[in-house]
């Protein structure tokens, strides 16, 4: 897909970062723009900001772990737009940080799946027919992660949902091929980018809370990754390496070169049937 002049995007996650600097990209392109998130404020402010710069747009509350709001938001897009060419399944949570597997109570593992999967789930079920049905060249965009890619101590919920997000998408690829329709399909692995990702608490809701404090040296390691954040990509960077990925018809989307010897690493030790070593254990946490 090359030409975005016109055409409608639809955005989860979109109040603020990476969604929030795609959903700008989309507007500079000249589209039409349907912003969906969780965060009614927010959203309204990114609504009227991309209104002032000219974007037609529509801004719909979305918590996207509930398959009657993913149904609203296809329908109310295309109720005002009429069709949608672009989708990005970028919302998403973390949850659990620091914390080993087992320390983990299933309200953490029911609120991220929720979001992480069954959001990306729902919308596959709810945009694809009526993009299938348009017959017109379109592109879906899923965020997952580098965790998507790599597995690191401390952050176990979250990876399993991104390395499930990353299987998903290349499904989805393969079969809009083997079907022959014109729709793209791009799965994105950031690294660490400067979005509010580690305070996703703030969105969980009250019937999932995980009371229980961090110990200490489980703290510790959520800091690290806090200050990785703070210190990550941009989001438009982010932004920009999506859609050149869209017009290159790229499936796989890495923003950041550094990640792929330890991948390549990965790669070799599920084919050679290699336990990760300590150091290639190392190698990684210090990347995640």
């Amino acid at each position: 897909m090359k030409e975005f002049k016109e055409k409608v995007a639809v955005v989860t996650g979109a109040a603020s970062g990476i969604g929030r600097a795609i959903a700008n990209r989309c507007a500079n392109e000249g589209m039409k723009v349907v912003l969906a998130d969780i965060e009614e404020q927010a959203l309204n402010k990114a609504a009227n900001e991309l209104k002032a710069m000219g974007a037609a747009t529509l801004s719909v509350v979305t918590d996207v772990s509930k398959h009657t709001d993913i149904r609203s938001l296809a329908e109310q897009t295309i109720q005002t737009f009429g069709a949608v060419h672009l989708l990005f399944n970028n919302a998403g949570v973390d949850a659990g940080t620091g914390r080993l597997l087992w320390e983990n109570v299933v309200e953490d593992w029911e609120w991220v799946i929720n979001v992480n999967m069954w959001g990306l789930l729902y919308a596959i079920e709810a945009f694809v027919p009526i993009m299938l049905q348009q017959k017109s060249e379109g592109h879906i965009v899923n965020t997952a992660s580098i965790a998507g890619l790599l597995s690191g101590p401390g952050n176990g919920i979250y990876s399993a949902t991104k390395h499930a997000v990353l299987s998903l998408s290349e499904t989805l690829y393969q079969e809009l091929r083997l079907t022959g329709s014109n729709i793209g399909v791009s799965v994105v692995c950031p690294g660490f980018v400067r979005t509010r990702i580690m305070d996703a608490e703030r969105n969980r809701p009250a019937g999932l809370h995980n009371p229980p404090p961090l110990s200490p040296d489980r703290n510790a390691i959520v800091q690290l990754a806090r200050k990785a954040v703070e210190n990550g990509l941009y989001p438009e960077d982010v932004a920009d390496q999506i859609f050149e990925g869209i017009i290159s018809g790229q499936l796989y989307i890495i923003t950041e070169p550094k990640f792929k010897p330890a991948i390549r690493q990965h790669m070799e030790n599920v084919l050679n049937e290699s336990n990760p070593t300590p150091s290639q254990m190392q190698m990684v946490r210090n990347l995640l």
